[in-house]
């Protein structure tokens, strides 16, 4: 016990002072800082990733607790084809289709609401209300209205990304200043050429900022959709189904293989961010 506390102590120690001297470095070439920033938190994950092995083989918990990283591995390496028909059914099918159509409803709903003050007093605080709504009580409706296959499940992630998007598109619809809008006015430019040319580009960070949010939202709200009815494959029913079973390590399996995917999803939306964003001061002076 005394000697798995003692290393991932002195392993804590280690990476925490080799990451202080990391953070301190200034390259002056771009790669190595770009280098160290990804080095930085994959170090720091690794070490938690150590402690948590030496607390568990330490302290003796017992796996339907808290199974041990390398358990958790094992597990992955052993059901390969169950957790990537689970993807498949989960990610590829619920989150993808239901992020893309929730996402591109909002924004399609946002532009016509800038067209309509009616629409933007009276949509709008509806549209706080509904996203306000637990997906817990959303799921099971749409388990009864669309089966219990993957479109009830794309239709509770297009419930859950399409408000974020909705709201914080409308919002950036309207980051334009007025001195702004006034010179478009003075070139004669059309509402469309207004809303290409200098609406959007000014709304581009919210509009992302939308994605960003529903890219975890649309990841949950499959999951959990999957827990009130699904076929015999899918994250959330894998989930619900091996706690019933006391198969603790294929949970976590399950829950790391969502977490891999959302996190490699959000970096995806943020690297196009960047590419879409460049002129935005944030980019600039991340770049610098």
């Amino acid at each position: 016990m005394s000697g798995y506390l003692v290393f991932a102590l002195v392993f804590w120690l280690l990476a925490w002072a080799f990451n202080e001297w990391l953070v301190q470095q200034k390259p002056k070439d771009r790669r190595v800082a770009r280098l160290i920033g990804i080095a930085v938190p994959l170090l720091f994950g690794a070490t938690l990733l150590v402690i948590w092995e030496c607390m568990v083989h330490g302290f003796s918990i017992p796996s339907i607790l808290l199974p041990a990283p390398s358990a958790i591995w094992a597990r992955i390496l052993s059901s390969t084809p169950i957790l990537w028909a689970d993807f498949q059914q989960t990610f590829l099918k619920s989150v993808i289709t239901g992020y893309v159509a929730g996402c591109g409803l909002g924004f399609l709903v946002a532009i016509l609401i800038d067209r309509s003050p009616f629409l933007q007093k009276g949509l709008l605080p509806i549209g706080n209300f509904v996203a306000a709504l637990p997906v817990v009580g959303v799921a099971p409706i749409m388990v009864m209205w669309f089966g219990f296959d993957w479109p009830s499940k794309v239709a509770v992630v297009v419930i859950m990304t399409f408000f974020p998007m909705l709201v914080n598109t409308v919002q950036g619809l309207s980051a334009a200043s007025h001195m702004e809008r006034d010179l478009m006015r003075t070139y004669a430019a059309s509402w469309w050429q207004t809303l290409v040319k200098l609406r959007l580009p000014a709304a581009w960070p919210f509009i992302f900022n939308a994605l960003k949010i529903n890219s975890t939202l649309a990841l949950i709200g499959a999951i959990v959709a999957e827990f009130f009815g699904t076929p015999i494959v899918g994250m959330g029913f894998r989930i619900s189904t091996e706690v019933g079973r006391s198969n603790v390590d294929m949970v976590w399996a399950e829950i790391a293989v969502a977490a891999l995917a959302g996190s490699v999803f959000y970096g995806l939306v943020a690297l196009s961010e960047r590419a879409v964003t460049f002129w935005h001061p944030s980019v600039r002076g991340g770049r610098a």
